[in-house]
């Protein structure tokens, strides 16, 4: 498996068939996308694509080796004075190899190094044991609550983790 790539244009296609095929999954666990993400698709990845270059986030995939496929999303939001939030999800058939775990720890290197943040957060519903196990094995520690308007109307935790450069 390859390392993590840094999100652009023509990422698009893998992007919208990652997310296509794993919709149902992931609404098993975080708040789902809704039908208006899909039918707007090109219109918000190039918004996204935009706000990376104005330096307001910074969006990584884990894209598997053999096939180009995304296995994984792995994205730093609300870039700022040295702190960021994380957001990630894993495709369904990917998950429950440590994909996740291996691909946090790695954007948090990338995250010190090429961003220069210290601190790196991620809000985690209640239900998202998984989610959990993998801040955890990454270096993260609950911190406090997180409510509905940070986990798309679920209520969660707050976790974080110090990053050296």
């Amino acid at each position: 498996m390859a390392g993590l790539e840094l999100l652009c244009a023509e990422h698009a296609s893998a992007v919208l068939e990652f997310e296509r095929v794993n919709r149902a999954y992931f609404a098993g666990f975080i708040s789902d996308r809704g039908d208006e993400f899909f039918e707007r698709f090109a219109e918000g990845f190039g918004e996204l694509l935009a706000e990376q270059e104005a330096g307001g986030c910074a969006c990584y995939l884990l894209v598997a080796e053999d096939d180009g496929s995304v296995l994984g999303r792995f994205n730093l939001y609300g870039l700022a004075d040295g702190t960021a939030d994380l957001g990630y999800r894993v495709a369904e058939r990917a998950a429950g190899r440590g994909v996740a775990t291996g691909a946090v720890r790695e954007l948090c290197g990338i995250a010190a190094a090429r961003h220069g943040v210290r601190v790196l957060r991620a809000a985690v519903s209640d239900g998202n044991a998984a989610s959990r196990r993998v801040l955890a094995k990454a270096g993260f520690v609950a911190v406090g609550p997180a409510g509905p308007a940070d986990l798309g109307g679920k209520s969660g935790l707050w976790f974080e983790r110090e990053l050296r450069a």
